[in-house]
Order: C-alpha cells, then structure tokens, then sequence
C-alpha cells in the first residue's frame, strides 16, 4: 500500500487555487473537468515531488503525496472540514512561509513562536500545519510574543 492523496472540497476553486499554489508554492499536476457529473479536480503537490516524463506530462514520484482538490459546480455547504484533522508540510523556513501567507491577508492562527510549528486555515475551514525542516529556528519577533487566533 501507498499513500496517494488527500481529498478536500472547496466551494471557491479560485480562492482555493490562490491559496494552495500562490501561498503555498504547490504546483498543479494535472486538472480534469467533468461535465457528466458537474465536478472538477485539481492535484497539486510540493515542487520538489514532480517530475515531468519524456513526453512533457507532470507527475509527481513514487510515494510522493499530493492535494486533491475537488470542486463541486453546483452550489454546496460543507460543514467540519476539521473532522479529519489538518495537512501537515515541512518548510525550509517557517518564518519566511508565515511572513509570505500573512502579507497575503492569511491569519496565522498558531505562529511559529517556537520556531517550529505553526498553523493556518484554508478559505475552506482546511487547517495546514507547517513544520520546520530540521532543527527549530531560533525565536525571534514578531512570531516569539504573538497569541494564537481562532482555532485550527
């Protein structure tokens, strides 16, 4: 068995596209429309896990996870996008990643006061844990003395 993807449905592809690949630099791998069951889905996943084949088309490496990103063309309310938890990422710089989402307008629910850890939430209600590849970074301002917001 492998891991393949992670599945959330979003009610703004457009938002949602501006938050997972503008903000946080995954790529889309590939998009299919599906006019029979009036659906789209977009994969995305982190650069370093795509390769591109001899003919051009994008995939990502073996065992490598991806983002399935599913959106619904008919209007739809979706409830406790927590209940199955949050999607984690490791980041080569945790500060840099919070300081580039938030001067996006994105909240940074839990800053990275430790260096280590911080989280966010989608424009889906989605929590994203970010986790700082090797050891902490050092604490430093603003992230060391900022309080938590909302809840993730």
């Amino acid at each position: 068995m492998r891991y393949l993807h992670t599945m959330v449905r979003v009610k703004d592809l457009d938002a949602s596209l501006t938050f997972y690949r503008d903000g946080l630099g995954l790529e889309v791998v590939r998009q299919n429309d599906y006019e029979q069951g009036r659906f789209t889905l977009v994969y995305l996943a982190a650069p370093g896990d795509i390769v591109t084949d001899d003919e051009g088309n994008r995939t990502t490496v073996r065992n490598s996870p991806e983002l399935e990103l599913t959106y619904n063309w008919d209007p739809e309310e979706y409830t406790g996008g927590r209940n199955f938890g949050h999607l984690a990422y490791e980041v080569d710089d945790i500060y840099a990643t919070c300081e580039h989402l938030q001067s996006m307008g994105v909240t940074i629910n839990r800053p990275p006061r430790d260096g280590r850890m911080a989280f966010v939430v989608s424009p889906d209600g989605i929590s994203i844990e970010f986790l700082q590849a090797g050891e902490p970074l050092l604490a430093q301002e603003p992230w060391a003395s900022m309080e938590n917001t909302g809840t993730w």
